[in-house]
């Protein structure tokens, strides 16, 4: 069997490769402080669960207006550029947000530069998915996509932990830390070599839009798989409402301050899913990933539903712990099987797609849980949402069959 197949760590080899993994992992450190700390000043200033709601609002607009569209741009243009382009704005954005903060500025400017910055991700998200593909042989997609999932969750558990040791000694250190790793990223990226686009514009955006669409719609297994997600997270998200956890409903910790509580409990989904991507990645490639999935997102609502009902901190902090484990499994088989099926010159735009699905699910999401956090409680919206989560897996189960069904990700792909 070729080394590749079995090297676990063979991906890291690559230099461009390493180069993009460790670009975001400086980058999605810095976003997810910023991202904790600028959630904890808003709901401090107003005191109110809603608000949380309308920062995931005001983050998922522009998921909704812009990813498909800068779907077109990762397969028109060179991906690279964009990256750098947006990396740009979001840095500025990150400083503004420093510097409105220590003047005290209005809520709406807050909600506006949360806006811009949300566009900028939103622009650059499906070329920076894109590139992983182009850097990977064939065969070594399923290991880059589990390490990149390990990044991405070493991100989340580090960045809140120590943006709440930094929240709680300066809030707008958290900001400029942010801008600082955005630099960052875009030196790394820099010296990544691509080849031009595979292709120019063929027709009018959406037309081109809708492509991506068509594709994901007719691919059963994918379309399966893309929508399970976005409704078990519509449903099941409570990272929104974890200042109000923090702060008004799990009883004190000693040695702990509200604002490090509010670093471990956001920490915890990541530390699970953490130590979740590197059982996986030492692992051979799932040979029931359909199955797995299912199981991953039941798991992760069921353990939504214990977080509502816990008043004790540590538990709080293990269930969450699962949730993140959970929800790792069904990350890699979604995030592979899009690489593998999608042919190079319309990734931009299925990547788009995927975006969308998972993206809009995570902010509206957030709205949800504040809405009916407001209307009801914040302990009725988790446990609600983890309910609803369950019943989308029963639900999915029947609608997909093949996606319960198939076994190894090669296989799904055989047989959609």
């Amino acid at each position: 069997m070729p080394k590749s197949k079995t090297d676990t760590y063979a991906a890291w080899r690559i230099p461009d490769f390493r180069n993009l993994l460790l670009g975001r992992l400086v980058f999605l450190m810095g976003t997810q402080a910023q991202a904790m700390a600028l959630g904890w000043e808003i709901y401090v200033r107003t005191d109110d669960p809603f608000s949380l709601g309308l920062v995931a609002l005001f983050k998922g607009i522009p998921m909704i207006l812009f990813t498909l569209p800068a779907g077109v741009m990762a397969d028109r243009f060179h991906r690279q550029r964009i990256m750098i382009i947006c990396l740009t704005g979001a840095t500025l954005t990150s400083l503004g947000l420093a510097w409105t903060s220590y003047r005290e500025g209005a809520l709406w400017i807050l909600y506006a530069l949360l806006f811009v910055d949300s566009t900028f991700m939103r622009l650059t998200g499906p070329a920076s998915a894109s590139l992983m593909p182009q850097l990977l042989p064939r065969n070594l997609l399923e290991s880059g996509v589990k390490w990149s999932s390990i990044v991405f969750q070493t991100t989340s558990l580090i960045g809140p932990a120590l943006g709440g040791f930094i929240l709680a000694w300066n809030l707008q250190a958290t900001y400029l830390i942010c801008a600082g790793t955005s630099i960052s990223f875009m030196l790394l990226i820099s010296n990544i070599k691509l080849p031009p686009p595979a292709r120019t514009a063929s027709g009018h955006w959406f037309q081109e839009a809708m492509e991506g669409i068509h594709f994901v719609w007719n691919k059963r297994i994918l379309l399966g798989t893309v929508s399970l997600d976005l409704f078990a997270v519509l449903f099941g998200g409570a990272v929104y409402l974890m200042p109000v956890f923090a702060k008004d409903i799990l009883p004190p910790v000693a040695g702990l301050s509200p604002e490090q509580m509010l670093g471990w409990l956001n920490a915890a989904p990541a530390a699970g899913a953490l130590c979740m991507g590197l059982a996986v990645a030492h692992l051979p490639p799932f040979k029931k990933a359909g199955r797995a999935m299912l199981l991953g997102v039941l798991g992760f609502g069921l353990v939504t539903i214990g977080f509502g009902l816990s008043r004790n901190f540590w538990l709080s902090w293990l269930l969450l712990f699962g949730a993140g484990a959970c929800d790792n499994i069904s990350v890699v088989v979604r995030h592979t099987l899009v690489n593998i099926i999608t042919p190079d010159h319309m990734r931009g735009r299925v990547m788009a797609v995927n975006s969308i699905f998972i993206g809009s699910s995570n902010e509206l999401g957030g709205f949800e849980s504040g809405l009916v956090a407001k209307l009801f409680s914040p302990v009725i919206s988790v446990i609600s949402g983890g309910v609803a989560t369950v019943g989308v897996v029963l639900l999915w189960s029947g609608l997909f069959p093949n996606l319960r069904k198939f076994g190894s990700l090669a296989e799904a792909v055989e047989k959609d």
